[in-house]
């Protein structure tokens, strides 16, 4: 069985938004009339066993997600921070602390308990700079608040700020993206994330979908825009380190880079993901069962203890997110006695002989053309690992 490192990363959850986007399938739920307080309590139950089972050792990145995190009030904010500093103090002096925030739920009171709580970089759902365009995907704030909000953060002393931007959207043209990507880069951001859209399952665009009643653009045109956005970005002087994110130097999201490490990490609060001592769980999803789960301390209700085979082809899956790709000296630190060469050695060779990927220091990475067809790459991994 391979050596697994103590889990260095944090990840919480908070479920609750002032309303539910029309692409959104996370596991998030609308603020109004939920037990937040109730949720707050039962998650600090949920650190505290966590903290007990597995202690925390030097952390060195926590991640706040949701749902929208800067729904909580000022006062639920402090109490939130206090907690987890109490139960996941033990932290590396870099640490990077990242909390999601939207536009239309912040503002410099909610800024400054954060800045005093130890979070120390927001990344904005911003989506778009298009008013209508937000308003039909479900969002709530406006171009202005956006302007406002990193105004505010950046009165607060946060410097370490990311936007998300979303192309693929319903009826969206590529010179609607161009003005976006104009009033984004203006901003003068150290990061930014994009996504294209994806109609997922139990969301109010899969139902307009299968009406026939959501006007995407074409699959060209989806495409065109993703390049635009990597032009656009790299000659900004932004450096593409994932397939979905860019950033200058030394601004890199060093928690998402846990995950595409295929590195342990911890995962709290209703719904959440976590991977410690080789095992991957998930937690109950709904709120009244999370807040029930305190009283039993049985939070999870899936956990799987991912075999060698898994893990290897994990790590290539995630690994070649990266623009940087997979090497060697990380799968023979994560896998002592195999070689990432002989595990996955046909896989290679096809990929190599189609240019989506190409020799690199150490390893491998995506080519151009692999970066505009991930999804083959990434797919090539699963089931294909070359057993002893």
């Amino acid at each position: 069985m391979r050596p697994v490192p103590d889990p260095k990363a944090v990840y919480i959850h908070i479920p609750f938004c002032t309303n539910k986007c029309h692409y959104c399938d996370f596991n998030s739920y609308v603020l109004k009339g939920q037990p937040v307080d109730g949720y707050l309590r039962a998650l600090d139950r949920e650190m505290e066993l966590t903290a007990a089972r597995t202690p925390p050792k030097g952390v060195s990145t926590i991640f706040v997600g949701g749902g929208t995190p800067t729904v909580l009030t000022p006062p639920q904010m402090a109490r939130f921070l206090a907690s987890v500093a109490n139960r996941f103090g033990d932290r590396e002096p870099d640490l990077e602390f990242t909390m999601e925030a939207n536009p239309g739920t912040t503002d410099p009171d909610k800024l400054a308990v954060m800045r005093e709580g130890g979070v120390n970089r927001i990344s904005f759902g911003v989506q778009s700079f298009d008013n209508g365009l937000l308003s039909v995907i479900g969002r709530i704030h406006n171009t202005d608040d956006v302007y406002r909000s990193i105004e505010w953060a950046r009165a607060a002393g946060f410097d370490n700020l990311s936007i998300d931007l979303m192309f693929g959207l319903p009826n969206q043209t590529i010179e609607q993206l161009d003005r976006s990507i104009d009033a984004a880069l203006a901003l003068e951001l150290p990061h930014y994330s994009v996504y294209g859209l994806k109609v997922e399952e139990n969301t109010l665009f899969h139902t307009l979908y299968n009406r026939g009643q959501l006007p995407l653009p074409s699959e060209e045109t989806e495409l065109a825009m993703y390049v635009r956005l990597m032009e656009r970005m790299r000659e900004a002087g932004y450096v593409q380190y994932e397939v979905s994110n860019f950033a200058k130097p030394g601004y890199e999201s060093r928690h998402n880079m846990t995950y595409w490490r295929n590195l342990p990490y911890y995962g709290l609060g209703a719904g959440a993901h976590g991977y410690v001592g080789g095992i991957r769980h998930v937690n109950v999803k709904g709120i009244a069962d999370y807040i029930a789960a305190a009283e039993t301390g049985r939070f999870r209700i899936e956990e799987e203890l991912v075999s060698d085979e898994e893990a290897m082809e994990d790590f290539m899956m995630v690994g070649f997110r990266m623009l940087s790709g997979v090497r060697r000296s990380d799968f023979a630190a994560q896998f002592p006695g195999r070689s990432l060469d002989e595990a996955f050695g046909p896989s290679l060779e096809k990929l190599l002989r189609e240019e989506l990927i190409e020799p690199c220091e150490d390893g491998y990475r995506l080519t151009q053309r692999g970066l505009l067809l991930g999804n083959e790459v990434f797919g090539e991994f699963l089931g294909t690992v070359t057993t002893n």
